[in-house]
């Protein structure tokens, strides 16, 4: 074992005393520890924050991907954002039903406005399980050459078996027939609930209607067919009762009177 050296004293400097310790002793092991953890996270935290606007960047840049693509606007090698330009982006108070322009709608961020007490609503009566609601929320209209809304794209999300999923449904002009559906995140079990992206899956949402002549929300995810199966029902996956269960509690909460309905009803009126 290496030993201290004898000619330094306790009179000297704390960095001469410590350089004079055994390479292999506990102070100096511990102490070397210490400063790399310091330095490594020193270095983690840096890199951090210069990667964090073009963290920014691609989660937006994802996000629009993804709305294009419901809205049925994407192909690969275009210009995302040259295509992303015949979205309108507006901000729905859900209170009302009514467009709002108290928030920017192309900065406005639905999911964290949801976790601010002053921004959000405590939910009650939750199905989907999400706990808060903003009180505003973003809605992505595409018109046709004549001005005339021609689809509707409205953000969704609820708690499936093992997390939250998120995702986006494309409605028509009617504010009834789907156009499409796609989950953009989620945490489900591979090969069983994440199958939600499954390409065969999502192919049985466009066509269906999800409201009844009476007004109600009609369309269901399950594994038996209920009345006016071909307009409203949708087949469960298999091995995954739990997240099947998870959409379609969060379909029906999203295009319930607590989401959207109202808003759906006052834009097919001209009121919105």
């Amino acid at each position: 074992m290496l030993k201290a050296n004898p000619e330094i004293t306790p009179k000297q400097g704390l960095w001469a005393r410590f350089m004079a310790m055994p390479l292999d002793s506990a102070p100096r092991t511990i102490a070397i520890t210490v400063v790399l953890c310091l330095l490594c996270a020193m270095i983690v935290s840096a890199a951090a924050v210069a990667l964090k606007p073009q963290q920014t960047l691609n989660k937006t840049l994802d996000k629009k991907v993804n709305i294009l693509k419901v809205a049925g606007l994407y192909e690969d090698g275009i210009d995302v954002e040259a295509t992303f330009a015949k979205v309108e982006p507006r901000v729905v108070d859900l209170a009302t039903g009514k467009f709002s322009s108290e928030v920017d709608a192309v900065t406005y961020d639905q999911r964290k406005a949801s976790k601010d007490p002053e921004s959000s609503v405590r939910l009650t009566n939750d199905p989907a399980s999400i706990k808060r609601q903003a009180k505003l929320a973003s809605v992505y209209l595409i018109r046709d050459d004549a001005g005339d809304i021609e689809r509707i794209i409205l953000p969704v999300h609820g708690y499936g078996l093992w997390s939250t999923l998120y995702g986006f449904l494309a409605l028509n002009a009617d504010g009834n027939d789907v156009y499409g559906l796609r989950f953009y995140q989620h945490g489900e079990t591979p090969g069983l609930g994440a199958e939600v992206e499954n390409p065969k899956w999502i192919a049985q949402w466009p066509g269906k209607k999800v409201y009844g002549s009476d007004g109600d929300v009609r369309i269901t995810v399950s594994k038996t067919m209920g009345p006016d199966a071909d307009k409203h029902h949708i087949d469960a996956l298999a091995g995954a009762t739990l997240t099947s269960r998870g959409v379609d509690n969060l379909v029906k909460f999203w295009m319930g009177e607590q989401g959207f309905q109202l808003f759906l009803e006052n834009l097919k009126k001209g009121e919105a």
